[in-house]
């Protein structure tokens, strides 16, 4: 465990250690990460803390597969919650369910507490248990196609640049024209009417959408519908407002979006993961800097959100994270290289948080290079990449951002141990936790109204035939009926001025509920966001 060739004397170590915890000295509410190891032992003396002021700066967890990294964000999840803080987390595995149950004292955790110099006690936290589509365990989470957008639908879709383009089109044209695109039936039903010859002529003005083009959507959105992914798009959808939320005794809520039933579909659930936090980015308001963040979205498995991105994808993401953290917003990306992670990206991230890197490949040799620069010097740990490869589980090299925003000294860092249980929680447990959600009510059963599908269908179905006239030596004498009153006077509306038929068709329901359809589009289309999401407001 030398983190140099020739360890210095315990005397040297503890002030060297010392030297580095001052360095994570914090005057206000912080997460309490572990103690430093230095010369060879840990000095519970000496704490690695990382302030709550600075989690809007975002972070980074990274390290090779069995290092420690879901147990290190389950350790910031509780210490978030018990703060007050909601938290917003991937459980690919579902072993960060046991977040809502106690955890056991063990010979393990006994001596890693008594490492840490940490009082551990066995503690459970408010969790709200969601599943993407409603597969799994879990309050359903849905997206409109509508709200979802453009951009990150081309991104699960593996569309290119000039496809994801002609796909914005289809969009801007679904707001001007006031067809709700709901679910994927619906931009099914859109794409091939734009290449039929009625529809056509709608994007004429707009450049036109080819229908090769058209026909590659099309065929990816059937492979997507095949693998299931139809129940991740509908309504009702859900609100992002949903996931900024505290426990009636002042902890905040711990959103775990349950994800193993769709484990096999890495492009859609962390997409999706990303629409929660483009979601957060357009409806949170502006706060600026805060003693703590209004929540902490961890974005598990990052590196499949770059894997094949467009351009304007990874502008995207580069915006939301440099400008989300005014509104209050901390971001963690989890993944196992930090160079799964582009550059522009990875420079807003001020908290490091490294497990072993292994090198046994020539590219993770390269890896390793890439990642020891871009640690701080130290005049501890003489050589990082020997130290990077030397962490055992449960340990990190550490640093962060002080309250006054510098940097602090590298640290190797035995982490502390959750308090919550370690692992999955029973299903009936689960089940019972989420009918028990009040956000079950409004999220649980899917809604199919009328949309972009059925108002394309009425285009296309022939005219109704004219009523045969009866004849009038069959047809016997009748009383002329008293003339039936436009629909807006029957209610006590502002009554139509007299213009027969007319009138009566523009105070019919069909027709204001037409209205209203394309008032709303059309302002869906003048308040798209970054990434083309729909703003709610």
């Amino acid at each position: 465990m030398s983190e140099t060739s020739t360890p210095p004397p315990d005397d040297d170590a503890a002030a060297a250690a010392a030297r580095i915890a001052a360095g994570y000295a914090v005057e206000g509410a912080a997460l309490d990460l572990g103690a430093v190891s230095a010369g060879g032992r840990t000095h519970p003396g000496a704490q690695v803390r990382l302030p709550l002021s600075s989690l809007n700066r975002h972070g980074l967890i990274a390290g090779a597969t069995g290092t420690g990294k879901t147990r290190t964000l389950q350790l910031m999840a509780e210490q978030l919650s018990a703060a007050g803080v909601p938290v917003v987390l991937a459980d690919l595995k579902g072993d960060l369910a046991g977040l809502a149950e106690p955890g056991e004292a063990g010979e393990r955790v006994t001596r890693r507490a008594a490492e840490t110099g940490d009082a551990w006690a066995p503690a459970a936290f408010p969790v709200e248990y969601l599943a993407l589509g409603g597969l799994g365990t879990g309050v359903p989470v849905r997206a409109t196609v509508s709200d979802f957008g453009p951009t990150l639908l081309a991104k699960v879709l593996g569309l290119n640049a000039t496809q994801e383009s002609s796909l914005g089109l289809v969009f801007h044209h679904a707001d001007e024209a006031g067809l709700p695109l709901l679910d994927l039936a619906d931009l099914r039903a859109l794409l091939t009417w734009l290449t039929r010859p009625e529809g056509r002529a709608e994007l004429a003005g707009l450049g036109g959408l080819s229908k090769a083009t058209a026909g590659v959507v099309l065929r990816e959105l059937v492979a997507l519908e095949d693998l299931g992914g139809d129940v991740f798009f509908g309504e009702p959808a859900f609100d992002p407002a949903d996931l900024i939320r505290t426990a009636p005794d002042g902890r905040g809520v711990v959103s775990a979006v349950e994800l193993p039933a769709v484990a096999d579909r890495p492009a859609l659930f962390s997409t999706f993961l990303m629409w929660l936090l483009a979601e957060l980015f357009e409806e949170l308001p502006e706060v600026g800097d805060l003693e703590k963040p209004e929540v902490v979205f961890f974005l598990d498995e990052a590196h499949l959100l770059f894997s094949g991105a467009s351009k304007a994808f990874l502008t995207a993401v580069t915006q939301t994270v440099r400008l989300i953290r005014s509104k209050g917003v901390g971001v963690f990306f989890v993944t196992q290289q930090p160079t799964d992670v582009p550059s522009d990206v990875l420079g807003q991230l001020g908290n490091r948080v490294q497990h072993a890197l292994r090198a046994f490949t020539p590219e993770d040799a390269d890896a390793l290079r890439k990642t020891v620069r871009t640690f701080p010097r130290s005049d501890v740990y003489d050589d990082v990449a020997e130290l990077l490869t030397s962490l055992g589980t449960g340990e990190a090299a550490v640093t962060v951002l002080s309250e006054r925003g510098a940097p602090t000294p590298l640290a190797r860092t035995v982490l502390r141990a959750p308090r919550a249980s370690m692992g999955t929680v029973a299903p009936d447990v689960m089940a019972a936790a989420v009918a028990a959600s009040p956000l079950q009510a409004r999220y649980g059963t899917a809604v199919d109204r009328e949309s972009a599908k059925e108002l394309l269908a009425a285009r296309l179905a022939p005219p109704p035939a004219p009523p045969e006239a009866p004849s009038r030596r069959q047809e016997p004498r009748r009383e002329p009926a008293p003339r039936r009153e436009p629909a807006a006077r029957r209610r006590g509306d502002e009554p139509a001025a007299d213009g027969g038929l007319l009138a009566d068709v523009m105070a019919s329901p069909v027709f204001r509920s037409f209205a209203r359809s394309a008032a709303s589009a059309l302002g869906r289309e003048l308040t798209r966001g970054l990434f083309g999401t729909r703003r709610r407001r």
